[in-house]
C-alpha cells in the first residue's frame, strides 16, 4: 500500500484515533535512534505545549507568507 493510500485511510479515522496513530508512529521514530535525545526531548516538549494550548498555532499558509516576505525581497 502506498503512503498516499495510508494517509487517506488515516485521515478517515476519528480524530482520537488519528492522534493515537501519530503518537504510535512518533514513538517508533524516537525508538529508532535516528534522533538525538535532545532532538526527541525538544519535539516531545513542543508536542506537549501544543496539546496544552491547541489554539496557539499559526496556520501553515501564514508561516509560508511570512517566510516569503522575509526572504524573497
Amino acid at each position: 500500500m502506498s503512503s498516499e493510500m495510508v494517509l487517506k485511510e488515516a485521515r478517515a479515522l476519528p480524530l482520537a484515533e488519528q492522534i493515537e496513530l501519530c503518537r504510535n508512529l512518533w514513538e517508533g521514530i524516537v525508538e529508532s535512534r535516528e534522533l538525538t535525545p535532545g532532538e526527541a526531548e525538544l519535539i516531545d516538549r513542543r508536542m506537549e505545549e501544543h496539546i496544552s494550548h491547541p489554539e496557539d498555532v499559526v496556520p501553515l499558509e501564514e508561516v509560508k507568507a511570512r517566510l516569503e516576505a522575509k526572504y524573497r525581497k
